[in-house]
């Protein structure tokens, strides 16, 4: 099993490339940033975790720049996002960004993505209405798989909907997506019964918050059920496992011999605001790496 560290990305957490270049020193295999462009004055959506909605949500930095900056000071670290809004960009654009990325970083780009929690967020910046944007999501990862994939892509949707054109550079790693083998894995960051239809149905991967399924190992389970009922195999959909939970190295251990592909750790939300334990967490959790 894999170590990921994620992390809110504000300008109080350590800069991107020191961060990086500690994680890769130390043996972590990846580093996820998330994503929110803005975040509307006007909420009336409920922060989902409840009560107020932590500060750092409003001063996320761009997780594409600073996933560059990150590539620019190590060689072999993954760069992932945990989670992306594809929703909330432009379709093109935001396909060259993670195109270019991609070829920059030497193929080390994973995409973490999903629907978002914020709806009058996304309604600042899409035309997809809230209540169907699992299939706005989804035409958005099926149309920048082809962009990646075909020598002419074009794509028609209900949301996404475009004639022929000219896509280039490509990435440059390759998978085994649904459409061809070029470009990087999209995982599905969902918890709901839609959710996890979806990813089960489309997506490269699954990635859950630990705390918030009452059984992991039951949950775990279920999923790779629902993969195969469509006609996947299980093995071929990575499952990136969100540990909110007391992070130790029995915990770590437990959630490996359940099938997880990777556990991204944290300094936890209730720490989101003191960036000096981050490298002293780093130093702790490297130590039992080499046991995963």
């Amino acid at each position: 099993m894999f170590l990921g560290f994620s992390s809110m990305n504000t300008p109080k957490d350590p800069d991107p490339a020191e961060l990086a270049k500690t994680l890769e020193q130390a043996g972590f295999e990846s580093l996820w940033y998330g994503e929110h462009s803005h975040i509307p004055r006007c909420l009336s959506t409920p922060y989902p975790a409840g009560g107020e909605m932590p500060q750092p949500y409003k001063e996320m930095m761009d997780p594409y720049l600073s996933l560059m900056a990150a590539a620019s000071a190590t060689s072999t670290l993954k760069l992932g996002t945990g989670i992306a809004l594809l929703c909330e960009r432009e379709l093109f654009s935001q396909a060259k960004t993670i195109a270019c990325l991609d070829r920059l970083s030497n193929g080390r780009v994973m995409i973490g993505t999903g629907v978002g929690w914020n709806k009058e967020e996304l309604e600042n910046v899409s035309h997809i209405p809230f209540n169907k944007r699992y299939k706005g999501l989804r035409e958005i990862v099926e149309a920048t798989r082809i962009l990646f994939n075909q020598d002419a892509p074009e794509y028609h949707g209900e949301f996404i909907d475009f004639d022929p054109v000219w896509f280039e550079p490509k990435p440059t790693q390759t998978n085994t997506n649904t459409v061809g083998k070029c470009g990087p894995k999209f995982t599905l960051g969902v918890m709901g019964p839609l959710g996890l239809k979806h990813a089960a149905q489309w997506a490269d991967g699954w990635m859950p918050v630990d705390v918030a399924m009452p059984d992991v190992e039951q949950g775990i389970i279920d999923f790779r059920s629902q993969v195969t009922e469509f006609g996947r195999n299980p093995d071929d959909v990575e499952i990136t496992l969100v540990v909110m939970s007391e992070v130790t190295g029995d915990l770590l251990k437990r959630y490996r011999d359940m099938g997880v592909t990777r556990c991204n750790i944290g300094v936890g939300m209730q720490n989101w605001d003191k960036p000096d334990i981050v490298m002293p967490m780093i130093e702790e959790f490297a130590k039992i790496i080499p046991e995963l």
